[in-house]
């Protein structure tokens, strides 16, 4: 796709958004900053960024392939995402397939439970509020969303969760919880929007049980980088490597 990438438009924790010489279409960059405990703990891990980004390309590829509607366009070289420019919903869409994590820390679930159907938990995507959980009663007099825009985020989530949980079953991953942002494209329809990735999900081993994804570093052990680099192996096709050029 060729687009000249122009100025900043947002910088979060862990990516660049930027601006290019089309209005419809933005270039994300994905940086090797890593945070966790909503910013309080922080560091830089080489490559972490550019894992992300082919990881990420990859299941948008396989998401967008079963119908479900998503930002991205293309891998534009690995870091770098060119992607539909979305007004982003400021709900962080939590599905829960296994508890693990904060959920076993605030109700009485066991760690390992599996949930049949999984859970949906929204949080207000809030720094300033600290993330608070969110019911539909909240959204909707805080304006965020509509209760339509609510349950299509519904559906496109269920559907997203059983795409993926097959995808990665057959590349030896386990997804017992991950989280999704949406927004609004130009003509108003809900699109999947930020990433998804082991920053964003739990991915654990199916032989081992082994966890590949930033609970890592939230332990603060090592390894954190050869994790993901292990993801991109497992669910990146030879093709993928080649025509992405992918250093693995």
């Amino acid at each position: 796709m060729d687009v000249k990438i122009d100025g900043p438009l947002y910088s979060g924790k862990a990516k660049d958004v930027l601006l290019t010489d089309d209005p419809e279409i933005v270039a994300v960059r994905f940086r090797d900053d890593i945070t966790a405990g909503d910013g309080e703990k922080k560091d830089t891990l080489e490559m972490k960024g550019y894992y992300n980004s082919v990881i990420s390309a990859k299941i948008f590829e396989v998401l967008e392939e079963a119908g479900v509607p998503t930002q991205y366009l293309e891998l534009r070289e690995p870091g770098c995402i060119l992607a539909r420019k979305l007004e982003m919903i400021p709900i962080e869409v939590i599905t829960r397939n296994i508890a693990a994590g904060s959920i076993v820390r605030r109700f009485p679930f066991t760690e390992g439970q599996e949930f049949v159907p999984p859970l949906i938990q929204m949080d207000y995507k809030s720094d300033e509020h600290g993330d608070p959980m969110l019911n539909d009663d909240i959204i909707l007099a805080l304006g965020i969303a509509t209760r339509d825009e609510l349950e299509e985020i519904r559906r496109i989530t269920l559907q997203i969760n059983s795409v993926l949980r097959d995808f990665l079953k057959s590349r030896g991953l386990i997804l017992p919880d991950f989280k999704l942002e949406f927004g609004r494209d130009s003509s108003g329809r809900i699109r999947l929007g930020d990433e998804v990735s082991p920053d964003t999900c739990r991915l654990w081993d199916m032989e081992t049980g082994e966890p590949l994804d930033k609970d890592i570093f939230r332990r603060g052990e090592e390894g954190v980088v050869g994790a993901y680099r292990r993801v991109a192996r497992m669910i990146l096709d030879d093709e993928d490597i080649e025509r992405w050029n992918v250093e693995l």
